[in-house]
C-alpha cells in the first residue's frame, strides 16, 4: 500500500525499526495453498510458511523498490499512528487494520526474522519464491502507481494531509465486536509456547536480535 508514495514521492514509509523480514508474494502464498488443496494426501499433517528468498531490511527493500519505480527511494521512519491515519485516508476499512498494530509490534521485535527464509514455496510448488523486486514491479505496473502528474498530486496531497486526518479507534472497534482477548496477552517473541512451536531455543529474546525488550501488550500469530 506504500508503493504509490515510493513511485511518486521517492519515500518508503517504514514502521518496523531495525527488524527484517523475508516477505512472500501474495501469488506464492496462493500457489502453496492451491498445491496443498489439490494433493491433500501429500500434505496431510504438514504446515508451511511461505517466505521470499532472502531476509531484507528497510534499506534493502527501498533499493529494490527504487529499481522497480526507476528512481531513488529513501526510507522514512514512520509512526504506527501516522501510518493508520494515512491508511484511513486512502480508503482502507478498519477491519483490515484492527490487527495490524500487533503485527507492527511483532515485526519490530524480530518475530519474522526467526526461521526465515524458508524453502517451502519451492518445496511445495517446484517454483522458486519470487524476490522482493519482482513483487515491487508488479505493483508499480498498476495504473494508480504510474508516474503521472495526477498520481503525484494525489500522493502529495495525502502525504500533507495525513497527520491532520482522523485515525482508527481500534480499541472501540474491538469492544463493539466483543472480541475475546487473552487475560495475559503476549507478543510472539515473549511467548514460550510460540518459541517452542517454532523450535526456538528458550534463551531467545528480542535483545538477541538487537531490538531490546518492551512491555508485553498483545498476542499475535507467528
Amino acid at each position: 500500500m506504500t508503493i504509490g508514495a515510493s513511485a511518486q514521492l521517492g519515500i518508503f514509509p517504514w514502521m518496523f525499526g531495525n527488524s527484517r523480514n523475508a516477505p512472500p508474494s501474495n501469488e506464492d502464498i496462493a500457489r502453496v495453498a492451491v498445491a496443498a488443496l489439490i494433493d491433500p494426501a501429500r500434505h496431510a499433517g504438514k504446515s508451511y510458511r511461505p517466505t521470499g528468498p532472502e531476509l531484507l531490511g528497510a534499506e534493502d527493500m527501498a533499493k529494490a523498490i527504487g529499481r522497480a519505480v526507476g528512481r531513488s527511494v529513501k526510507v522514512v521512519p514512520t509512526t504506527a499512528w501516522l501510518f493508520m491515519k494515512a491508511a484511513r485516508m486512502s480508503g482502507y476499512p478498519i477491519d483490515v487494520f484492527s490487527g495490524i498494530r500487533y503485527y507492527i509490534e511483532d515485526h519490530k521485535r524480530g518475530a519474522f526474522e526467526v526461521g526465515a527464509p524458508t524453502t517451502d514455496v519451492f518445496d511445495v510448488t517446484g517454483r522458486p519464491a519470487e524476490d522482493f523486486e519482482t513483487i515491487a514491479r508488479r505493483y508499480t505496473a498498476q495504473p494508480r502507481n504510474q508516474r503521472t502528474f495526477g498520481n503525484w498530486l494525489r500522493e502529495f496531497v495525502q502525504f500533507m494531509l495525513a497527520p491532520l486526518g482522523p485515525g482508527f479507534d481500534l480499541d472501540r472497534y474491538d469492544r463493539e465486536l466483543r472480541r475475546p482477548f487473552p487475560s495475559v496477552p503476549q507478543f510472539a517473541t515473549d511467548s514460550k509456547v510460540w518459541r517452542r512451536e517454532h523450535a526456538i531455543a528458550d534463551n531467545f529474546s528480542p535483545a538477541a536480535l538487537g531490538h531490546g525488550k518492551a512491555p508485553v501488550a498483545a498476542t499475535s500469530r507467528g
